[in-house]
């Protein structure tokens, strides 16, 4: 039977059910209730990839700062620590949804989760179709690149022209890599991890990434390390992350922006130290 053939069949009998639920005057529990909205709330569903440490990432450990997901699973990491710290001052319960990257602004609109906090970059692309709070964290670009490459003196971004540079899809760290003078841009990877994996392979020169990643990842991997750029040298983007809300949440937005205005700098960048001595040696 062909896959076409089976969906037709199932959505017969699903019409069919709900025909005659209709026709004896009964009602699906729970499908006409409706949540309310985010501002109102006690609970926040809060979208991440939990695959992008020390940012977010998945643990089968349970711990003060952990998150669960399944009965399985647990979130961890900077922006599960900042999503805790934003329901403390709310006064709201905060629930992870873990979610592909891709997916996230597409979950957030059809209200599957009330926000992301996943080191995402507010963009004017993505302010099209969400709103962004202030910046929660602001980072610094860098390369990773293998040990012994002939890049690991490097100084400036046009040091690696005619390199093969690769970063992460739909993120500032693939769209950057254009900054570079004859490079050659390796189609982005589906995930940060995928990346690093065809660095070392020898697929790649270098991947594009925040120093607080870089950091985890070159102290899990010995045979990697970390090119920093002179100041003024390096690529020019927004190294900044916000939090992303729908466009028709501004009270949750501004119950957001309240919260944050709570958190200071200090308190922040000792968030990410934390994050950064905790995360696993490796994303899963």
């Amino acid at each position: 039977m062909s896959k076409f053939t089976k969906y037709a069949k199932k959505l017969l009998a699903l019409t069919l059910t709900a025909a005659a639920l209709v026709s004896t005057g009964a009602t699906l529990t729970g499908c006409s209730a409706k949540r309310a909205s985010a501002a109102e709330s006690n609970v926040i569903r809060v979208g991440m990839e939990c695959n992008y440490a020390p940012f977010n990432w998945t643990t089968p450990e349970a711990s003060d700062t952990t998150i669960q997901l399944s009965t399985a699973d647990y979130a961890d990491g900077y922006d599960v620590a900042m999503a805790k710290r934003l329901g403390e001052i709310l006064g709201k319960e905060v629930e992870i949804v873990k979610l592909d990257w891709d997916n996230l602004i597409l979950s957030l609109q059809n209200q599957q989760i009330d926000c992301i906090i996943a080191g995402m970059t507010d963009t004017v692309e993505r302010e099209e179709e969400v709103n962004f709070t202030s910046p929660y964290y602001e980072s610094e670009e860098v390369m990773i690149v293998s040990a012994n490459s002939k890049y690991v003196d490097a100084t400036s971004i046009q040091d690696f022209a005619g390199a093969t540079i690769q970063g992460q899809m739909n993120t500032v760290y693939d769209e950057v890599i254009d900054q570079i003078e004859d490079v050659n841009h390796k189609a982005a990877a589906e995930t940060f991890p995928a990346a690093i994996q065809a660095l070392q392979s020898g697929a790649v020169d270098g991947v594009v990434s925040e120093l607080p990643v870089a950091i985890g990842v070159t102290e899990a991997n010995p045979d990697l390390t970390i090119v920093r750029f002179a100041e003024g040298q390096g690529f020019t983007a927004n190294t900044t992350v916000s939090i992303a809300v729908r466009k028709t949440d501004p009270e949750f937005q501004a119950q957001l922006e309240g919260a944050l205005s709570q958190i200071t700098e200090e308190e922040r960048n000792q968030m990410m130290e934390a994050a950064v001595e905790r995360q696993p040696a490796e994303n899963e």
